[in-house]
């Protein structure tokens, strides 16, 4: 079976959702928690990605030159 990467609109898409529910009143603490640890992880995965990408234009930026 296939192990499919997600896409950074995937995971930012993730990202703003556990944003949302952080910021619901009706979070207890411990989904708070949660949600915040879940965002990190989103965050670091968006920047990942992005990182990614920029190293792949600098690379062929460079074979262009």
């Amino acid at each position: 079976m296939e192990n499919k990467k997600a896409t950074f609109e995937e995971t930012l898409k993730k990202l703003e959702e556990a944003s949302e529910k952080l910021r619901s009143q009706e979070t207890s603490l411990e989904d708070a928690i949660k949600y915040y640890e879940d965002g990190i992880r989103y965050y670091r995965e968006c920047n990942k990605i992005l990182d990614d990408a920029a190293q792949k234009i600098e690379t062929l930026t460079k074979r262009e030159a």
